[in-house]
């Protein structure tokens, strides 16, 4: 069974590697300045233990999708653009 990676359960120093295994970036890298800015800031919070990690993953999730249909491309009649 997997270690749970929930922030109660885990140090900060564990974080950083489950971040940095996540993204497949190794274990060499001692820092989290590392990662680059956007990640970074990303799962910043998780590695604070501020939010849990699918909190940071959601939060990331809905910043890349349309906010409005002002936004949406127009691609015919179809709303949701097929």
């Amino acid at each position: 069974m997997a270690k749970s990676k929930l922030i109660k359960d885990t140090t900060r120093e564990e974080r950083i590697r489950i971040v940095q295994s996540a993204l497949a970036w190794g274990d060499d890298c001692d820092s989290v300045s590392s990662l680059s800015n956007g990640v970074s800031e990303m799962y910043q919070p998780y590695i604070d233990g501020e939010m849990e990690l699918a909190e940071c993953n959601m939060r990331g999730a809905a910043t890349t999708y349309v906010k409005s249909d002002r936004d949406r491309p127009s691609t015919g009649s179809c709303p949701v653009g097929y």
